[in-house]
């Protein structure tokens, strides 16, 4: 989800702005997953490398946060949607993190949708870290170094509970992954729009989804 800051530039309005209008953006977002029949949707909402933009944008983008998961949580349970984070939450925190995880809890059996939210993730720390889940096994004796396989390392991830997603999309123009999803998006059919992230309406969902629907996915086969 990319481009709230410019969006909000273009408004002469606050970046933070700019943020709590992409958060309507998810709502809109989520429902649209919902009427299509979307069972997994992650979202990109805070990247590792994130934490270097200004203390009063990060403390901009913390509150909006706070402010989604007590105000908007209920609409999702609601919706019998499923949160669930990835990343490094506890960066942002002992009592935010505290919510997230209550947040979890609270919505862990349902079954509409699994929305995961991406917060201080970064894709190349993840694989680092399943990297040494696995020297630990191997160390522990739990796992032979000649049996480690692909399996192994998904198993690893924190999206091990989710498919590998089969579209990734982003928004505002940005031709680039920017270190999201490195493992799981081998083979996802990648999208690109031109549309800054709070503009983003329930329409451009079918786009994608139409979209999606006239890929051929070969997965390294011959064209069918």
């Amino acid at each position: 989800m990319d481009g709230n800051g410019r969006w909000a530039r273009s408004r002469g309005a606050s970046v933070a702005y700019g943020h709590r209008e992409g958060v309507e953006a998810v709502q809109r977002c989520v429902r649209a997953a919902i009427k299509q029949g979307v069972q997994f949707l992650t979202l990109y909402a805070f990247s590792s490398e994130n934490w270097k933009r200004s203390e009063e944008e990060i403390g901009n983008l913390t509150a909006l946060l706070r402010f989604y998961l007590r105000h908007k949580l209920s609409e999702l349970h609601e919706q019998n949607v499923k949160l669930q984070i990835i990343g490094e939450p506890e960066r942002f925190g002992k009592t935010l993190n505290k919510e997230l995880q209550e947040a979890q809890d609270k919505t862990a059996n349902n079954k509409v949708l699994t929305l995961t939210l991406a917060l201080s993730y970064g894709g190349r720390a993840e694989l680092v870290k399943a990297t040494k889940l696995l020297i630990e096994e191997v160390v522990k004796g739990q796992l032979s170094l000649d049996d480690i396989n692909e399996q192994h390392l998904s198993n690893c991830l924190q999206t091990a509970s989710i498919p590998d997603p089969d579209i990734l999309v982003r928004t505002s123009g940005e031709h680039r992954l920017s270190n999201f999803l490195l493992w799981q998006s081998a083979y996802s059919e990648l999208l690109f729009l031109d549309v800054l992230w709070p503009d983003f309406q329930e329409n451009h969902f079918s786009e994608i989804i139409d979209h999606y629907g006239r890929r051929n996915r070969r997965f390294g086969g011959r064209p069918r």
